[in-house]
Order: C-alpha cells, then sequence, then structure tokens
C-alpha cells in the first residue's frame, strides 16, 4: 500500500473519532487534505471524498442504531430531502464548477457565522438560548435538506457538516442532530458517488474517484465513527455544541483564509 493510502486512513480515523459525536463524516477536513497533500485533482476530489463518508459512515452509525438513537422520523426525512439534491450537485459539479475557489467562498460564508453564532447561543444564559428539540417543521426542513444536497453533491462534504450546525442552532439536542445527520451524509454520499461513477462515462478529464485513496480513508474513519459514536452519550450537551460551534467556524475561516490567499 502507498504511503498515500496509509496516510489518508490514519487521517480519516483521527478526524471521524472528533467529528462524529456531533454527526460531521469528516469530509469537509479531508477535502484540503486531499487536494493539499496527497493532489487530488478537481473534480476528482469530490467523489473520493464522497466514497470516504460511504465507507466510513456505517461505523458510526451501527454504534447509533445499538444505542437507539436512530429512532424517530428526522433521519428519513433529511434523508428524503438530500437525495434529490445531491444528484444534482454532481451534475453542476462536472459541467459547470470544476474548479475549488467557489467552494471555498461558499463554505467560508455559510460555517464561519454559523458556527459563532452556535458557540454564542451555547455559552448565552439559559434564557437566551432557543427551545430544545424545536425541530423546523417538515416543509422547512425538505427544503433545507435539499440545498444542503445539492452543495454536498457539489464539493463532497457529504451535508453533516452544514446539517449539524443549523440543526443544533436550533436548539434540537446533540442526540438526535448526530444520528440524523451522518444518516443523510451516508445516503447522499452513496447516492453521490454513484452520479459521479456514471457522469465518468460522458465526462472528459478526472472525475471518477480515487478509489484506493477512498477507501483507505474511509476504512479509517469506519473504525474512528465506531469510536466517536461510542463516546458521544458519555459527553456533555454543552460541550458536543461547542464543539460543533468550533468546528464549524474553524473550517468556514480556514476556507475564507484559503479564498483570499
Amino acid at each position: 500500500m502507498e504511503w498515500t493510502a496509509w496516510a489518508g486512513m490514519a487521517a480519516g480515523l483521527l478526524i471521524s473519532v472528533v467529528t462524529a459525536p456531533v454527526g460531521v463524516s469528516g469530509a469537509v477536513f479531508l477535502l484540503p487534505f486531499h487536494l493539499s497533500v496527497l493532489g487530488v485533482p478537481s473534480p476528482a476530489v469530490t467523489p473520493t471524498n464522497l466514497l470516504f463518508n460511504v465507507v466510513a459512515g456505517p461505523g458510526a452509525l451501527w454504534r447509533y442504531r445499538h444505542d437507539g438513537a436512530l429512532r424517530g422520523g428526522l433521519a428519513r426525512r433529511l434523508v428524503a430531502g438530500t437525495l434529490p439534491g445531491v444528484v444534482l450537485g454532481a451534475a453542476i459539479r462536472v459541467f459547470a464548477l470544476p474548479g475549488p475557489g467557489a467552494f471555498r467562498i461558499l463554505l467560508a460564508v455559510l460555517l464561519l457565522p454559523l458556527g459563532v453564532w452556535l458557540c454564542v447561543r451555547t455559552l448565552a444564559p439559559a434564557r437566551h438560548r432557543p427551545l430544545v428539540d424545536a425541530e423546523p417543521s417538515p416543509a422547512v426542513l425538505t427544503v433545507l435538506a435539499a440545498g444542503v444536497g445539492v452543495v454536498g453533491g457539489i464539493y463532497g462534504i457529504g451535508g453533516g457538516s452544514l446539517l449539524g450546525p443549523v440543526l443544533a442552532a436550533r436548539g434540537l439536542p446533540m442526540a438526535r442532530v448526530a444520528p440524523a445527520a451522518l444518516s443523510a451524509t451516508f445516503a447522499t454520499s452513496l447516492v453521490g458517488a454513484a452520479a459521479y461513477a456514471l457522469l465518468s462515462l460522458a465526462a472528459s478529464g478526472h472525475v471518477a474517484p480515487d478509489w484506493w485513496l477512498g477507501l483507505a480513508c474511509g476504512m479509517g474513519g469506519l473504525v474512528g465513527g465506531y469510536l466517536g459514536a461510542r463516546l458521544q452519550p458519555r459527553l456533555p450537551e454543552r460541550a458536543l455544541r461547542l464543539l460543533l460551534g468550533v468546528l464549524a467556524g474553524g473550517v468556514g475561516a480556514m476556507y475564507g483564509l484559503q479564498a483570499l490567499a
């Protein structure tokens, strides 16, 4: 196995341990690693990231299912909304947005203020916090999930890094947010990776995923996601919200700086 596969496996494991407790697959952190360190070409980096989500996702999801955290309709509603969006996003990525510049700006604009807002809300006095379990209406969830699906299909980030902070900021407990967001990430990544594989037959350039690297990162993420999901019930709600806010804001700031460089 080449050094890139070993490096990808280690990165997938370490990132997933940290991100799985808050419903983020870790693909949003792997993307700059793939681009800058491992040299995965664009747009092949997107399906490679989606492949990581497909392989890594079952580890955390199995643990959440074992703990009974996947009960309820939130995960089903998110999956139903994101699936159509990810197919559209894949087509947009291949035929209209092959470069990473717009992606960095978009993530910076979305995640930086969202992460800061979530941290401020979490640290604010209790009377200023939103009501617990303030789940959006089914229509709002569908629109939100569809939009996240498009973004995930374009840039290979699954969607949990966007859905998680939004739902947590609405006041939903992390015990519900994390498994639902990871479910949507896994489903959209599965469909998105298949869409890219089909689009590679009709498009020129590096469209298909880097299969070996995506599988290696995913195997690390499979183990890391299981460990992270197992840790989640042992972590305080406030700490999880702060972790999600810091991750969202940190990713937004990172991509904002890259866009300005």
